[in-house]
């Protein structure tokens, strides 16, 4: 999906070779550089919302699986040589998009409805083909860059009514409907593109490009009622039979190829529907299809069926059980190829330590994870947790300091750097530590009252006092600079 109203799904591609070059930084007014700052301003807002799934096996698994498919087709990078980000969103809806500067999003329910990683894929290489053509910029080409906070609003605003047709039509019906329907226009045209460099990416990434008639097929079932019935001023893809006819016939000739799903997969179907299910009766629900899960003779689905099961008994606070019946899903997946390379089950066996106050072992845990996972970025800042509950707070602030220096946009570092400081008594860079991360999730005005206490705080030595004002320097210029923006686009 193009960012705004658009449902985003995957459609059948040609066979070019070569990624046509149609969105050139040099005939855009928004320049690579403002089309960034566009969606880091959205994901802001985005990851502060309670829908927003913030769970590290989740980030870490699809970020890893988009970089395989960019990897494949390095060219998708384009001249903007994007930074791609892939996320998740509680959405049942089967739908994915992607928002200006490289920033793509899928739904939970379009993770739990495709049936192989092929199908996953599919929709991936699409919105990874958007941010290719560079088609946020190319439609607002013809607009001043200075209009870029109401844009995020309103594609803030459709993004929150994203399940709601009939939000959608009323943004039609209001002050922005001329802009919005030249943008469903220029949409439907962006689909095809987006459809033609996606299937390139899957074919060089080696899956099954029939996945996508699957997937399809399957979309058309759900959306029946509100897909191809919707009002043509509304539907800014093609229609869903349109595009299965489409990829049937753009495909048809290609041999079949086999892909097999990997464990991470399964896991993370299960976690994912584990953590779409955000009440006692859903998570009921869930346990009872897991349980019918176990009736399969697949061993991959029963390893995920314990696992998920194992994530519900922790998640309802029964960690016996978690344990017992992680450990069941670790003794069937011993002897697969796929279980050296997954971080998932590790994960859930070090915050089961952690509930329990079991820092000790977690943190063994933790290091023998760290080590077989050295690139996992759940596994890190689960031993930075390890380290705190362990009290070896030194040894927490080093590691902490050190990796912020190398990740600098993640605040949970920060966050946890705080916690640290305060149990060591380290007030001014307790709150240091705090401002750095309420800056990182825009929160300026928070971050400059943390800078206030730390300045006041009897432990400020001349050194922080010297990096209060000018980290307070910095925030307040970022502050009226945002102020003025709002002011002038109102």
């Amino acid at each position: 999906m193009l960012v705004f109203l658009s449902a985003v799904v995957v459609s059948p591609l040609s066979s070019a070779q070569s990624l046509p070059s149609l969105g050139g930084t040099e005939r855009s007014d928004l320049s690579p550089l403002m089309e960034r700052k566009l969606g880091e301003q959205i994901m802001r807002e985005i990851r502060r919302d309670r829908d927003y799934l913030d769970d590290a096996p989740t980030l870490e698994y699809l970020n890893n699986f988009g970089a395989g498919l960019v990897v494949s087709t390095p060219e998708v990078r384009g001249e903007a040589t994007y930074d791609f980000f892939f996320f998740a969103v509680r959405d049942p809806a089967l739908n994915a998009f992607a928002l200006p500067g490289g920033f793509i999003g899928v739904h939970s329910g379009l993770i739990l409805a495709a049936q192989t990683e092929s199908e996953l894929a599919s929709v991936m290489a699409h919105e990874i083909g958007h941010v290719s053509q560079r088609h946020i910029a190319r439609m607002l080409g013809n607009q001043r860059q200075d209009a870029l906070i109401p844009l995020a609003s309103m594609v803030l605003g459709a993004l929150a009514a994203r399940s709601s047709p009939d939000a959608a039509a009323a943004l039609m019906m209001g002050g922005q409907g001329l802009a919005i329907q030249r943008q469903l226009d220029f949409s439907r045209d962006a689909e095809r593109e987006a459809d033609r460099v996606g299937l390139q990416i899957l074919r060089e990434g080696g899956f099954d490009s029939s996945g996508m008639v699957a997937f399809f097929g399957r979309l058309q079932t759900a959306s029946r009622s509100h897909s191809d019935s919707a009002p043509p001023y509304l539907r800014s893809h093609p229609m869903t039979t349109e595009r299965i006819a489409d990829i049937q016939a753009r495909t048809r000739d290609q041999r079949y190829k086999q892909r097999v799903d990997s464990l991470d997969f399964q896991l993370i179907r299960a976690r994912v529907r584990v953590l779409q299910a955000n009440s006692p009766q859903g998570l009921r629900d869930v346990s009872t299809a897991f349980d019918s899960q176990l009736q399969q003779k697949n061993q991959t689905q029963l390893i995920a069926a314990k696992y998920g099961l194992a994530l519900i008994a922790y998640k309802q606070g029964d960690f016996e059980k978690a344990q017992a019946l992680l450990q069941e899903a670790r003794n069937l997946a011993k002897g697969s190829p796929d279980l050296a390379k997954s971080s998932i089950l590790a994960n859930l066996a070090i915050d089961i330590k952690l509930s329990v106050n079991r820092g000790a072992d977690a943190l063994k845990d933790a290091e023998a994870a760290r080590m077989q996972y050295p690139l996992s970025r759940g596994i890190a800042h689960q031993y930075a947790d390890a380290l705190l509950a362990a009290a070896r707070h030194e040894d927490a602030i080093r590691f902490l300091r050190d990796q912020a220096q190398q990740y600098r946009q993640e605040p949970q570092l920060q966050t946890k750097l705080a916690k640290a400081y305060a149990a060591q008594g380290k007030q001014a860079l307790q709150h240091l530590a705090l401002a750095e991360s309420y800056a990182l999730t825009g929160s300026l005005p928070a971050a400059i009252d943390q800078l206030t206490i730390a300045r006041r705080a009897p432990d400020a030595s001349f050194y922080d006092q010297a990096v209060i004002d000018a980290r307070e320097r910095e925030f307040k210029a970022r502050f009226r600079e945002e102020m003025q923006d709002e002011q002038k686009n109102r």
